[in-house]
């Protein structure tokens, strides 16, 4: 059994973050078979890292509007980018930046539905797009697609994680230790491959030591 102390140890988290979210993650890692110390370590190790130290579940979308024509050069164009975008003159327009780089992509709709806002990424693994909200209703017994923000709760934002995890395959990729794997599964890519390798390290060392 996880205690309170393993999973702060693991996680590096303070004594508040630690009370906060042990009791959400233990019960979402046994519910979806994240039940040996390697699939623990693996998995606390994203999700630490996709939630920045388990200090975020919603995603921010506070960009410069030169992170936005860097980021997303296909999604938006200049013009739409120093328009929307966080400037000197004005602050970023997160529902407008959502809805345009996030359109007709995983079930969004269009521009003008709003979906790539109201589906942006939530959770403790930033789960995004009105499809993946859709295909988590019936796991997690809530409406999220009528009510999104029901993600940003502790026990949902674990427990959506954890079912994404097991949806995935991602016990049977962390039992082969593969973190670029489940890396590329997670983000697409390999973004912030060095602080996720940082923190599984750190997991594996209280969590898999004998």
């Amino acid at each position: 059994m996880l205690t309170v102390k393993q999973f702060q140890q693991a996680a590096g988290l303070n004594d508040a973050l630690a009370n906060k979210w042990y009791q959400p993650v233990v019960n979402a890692m046994a519910k979806y078979g994240i039940n040996t110390p390697l699939r623990m370590a693996h998995f606390i190790a994203q999700a630490g890292h996709e939630s920045s130290g388990f200090a975020t579940v919603e995603e921010s979308l506070n960009y410069k509007s030169s992170a936005l024509t860097a980021m997303f050069p296909k999604r938006i164009t200049p013009a739409d980018a120093e328009r929307y975008g966080r400037t000197e003159s004005h602050p970023a327009d997160q529902k407008m930046i959502g809805s345009i780089i996030y359109a007709n992509r995983n079930g969004n709709g269009d521009v003008k539905s709003g979906d790539g806002y109201k589906y942006r990424g939530r959770g403790l693994i930033q789960i995004t797009g009105r499809a993946n909200y859709s295909a988590l209703v019936n796991q997690l017994r809530v409406d999220i697609v009528n009510n999104p923000e029901k993600l940003t709760e502790p026990n949902l934002a674990a427990e959506s994680a954890a079912a994404w995890w097991k949806n995935n395959g991602l016990n049977e990729v962390a039992d082969s230790d593969d973190v670029d794997r489940i890396t590329r599964i997670i983000n697409g890519g390999t973004n912030g491959m060095e602080d996720r390798k940082s923190r599984l390290l750190k997991a594996k060392g209280i969590l898999c030591s004998t």
